[in-house]
């Protein structure tokens, strides 16, 4: 009998996703920032993009899992939200981050290296990107969606960093994560 891996849509449609709760840092980061628009990227079942409405953002939000935009769609319903909700495949460039379209972009937890200069390019000089990735570091297993230690600061280092940690044992953010995290807050200087 062959394994196959579960998909997005799957685990989703199982309740099985991270916690309702959004992001710390975005907690933290968000509520300082005069609300505009926002682009929540691999956005799941809309925690971040839920959180980011409650507080006055113009959000889109998009994820390669239709259960989970549905799921998301029907959450923003029931707590009264408007937000431009999308089912898309990042990787095959279903979606295209416009250019100087939004003060922040959200990225939690999804690695598409590709992505980075399309999500710079997309806030408006002084927009903020808010990005946590699972990391790994020397002698440690790693796959394909874990990024080296210091890489993600690397992809932003022509902009503001205004926060950057990595830590040590494993992500203190709600929801099912295991696995070391770097994160980042950096503003577009240009």
């Amino acid at each position: 009998m062959v394994h196959t891996k579960e998909t997005w849509d799957e685990r989703y449609a199982a309740g099985r996703f991270a916690s309702a709760e959004p992001h710390r840092l975005l907690i933290d980061i968000g509520r300082q920032l005069t609300p505009d628009r926002a682009l929540d990227l691999a956005c799941g079942t809309g925690r971040h993009a839920i959180f980011l409405a409650q507080n006055g953002w113009d959000v889109t939000a998009v994820d390669n899992s239709t259960v989970g935009v549905e799921i998301a769609r029907a959450r923003a319903a029931e707590a009264g939200l408007k937000i431009d909700l999308r089912a898309a495949d990042l990787e095959k460039g279903e979606f295209e981050i416009e250019a100087g379209a939004y003060d922040l972009v959200c990225d939690f937890h999804y690695l598409q290296r590709d992505l980075f200069p399309a999500m710079k390019a997309g806030v408006r000089p002084g927009g903020i990107v808010i990005s946590t990735i699972h990391i790994y570091g020397e002698g440690e297993d790693h796959e394909g969606f874990l990024l080296k230690e210091g890489e993600l600061r690397a992809f932003f280092e022509d902009c503001d960093i205004l926060h950057y940690h990595e830590t040590s044992l494993t992500d203190a953010d709600a929801g099912d994560h295991h696995r070391r995290t770097a994160e980042i807050v950096a503003k577009r200087i240009l």
